[in-house]
């Protein structure tokens, strides 16, 4: 049964949905790791990287929510789920406990390069599908590269 009728044809809804989805499953992989390891750093960049976690996580839930509305207004159900997020989020979670602030640093790395890599596949895939949600997909990339950067930047010079 379909209660909200997509005003895009059946197969960009389709792209669209499917580049939707896997972005909201990233966003919400993306704040639970931040959250996770943000009450568990330990180290002495404890505090910057600290408030450092949360820009992050504030950035992936808002756009999260911005990006499942979206999906919602064309007809296309989210899926937010606990078991949606773990059966399908490509993020590697971090390690139980405490962790040491060059660790988190490099989760975050790692997390960011895979969602920004997902993000821009996702932003070629809906080009012709649907540009309205290319444009919300590149806005977010920008975001997330700007975390990334900053998280980068914490981490030099690399031992």
């Amino acid at each position: 049964m379909t209660v909200v009728k997509s005003t895009l044809p059946d197969p960009a809804r389709q792209v669209v949905g499917t580049a939707l989805q896997g972005t909201l499953v990233d966003l919400l992989g993306l704040s639970l790791i931040g959250k996770q390891v943000h009450w568990n750093i330990v180290g002495p960049r404890f505090r910057s990287i600290h408030f450092q976690l949360d820009e992050v996580v504030a950035t992936a839930r808002s756009y999260s929510d911005t990006v499942a509305e979206r999906a919602a207004a064309l007809g296309i159900p989210p899926d937010g789920r606990p078991e949606t997020i773990a059966a399908t989020c490509a993020h590697q979670s971090p390690k139980e406990g405490w962790v040491q602030d060059t660790e988190v640093v490099g989760l975050l790395i790692e997390s960011l390069d895979t969602t920004i890599g997902q993000l821009r596949e996702r932003i070629n895939a809906t080009d012709e599908a649907d540009r309205v949600t290319q444009d919300l997909l590149i806005s977010l990339t920008a975001e997330l590269e700007k975390h990334r950067w900053m998280f980068q930047a914490e981490d030099w010079p690399r031992d």
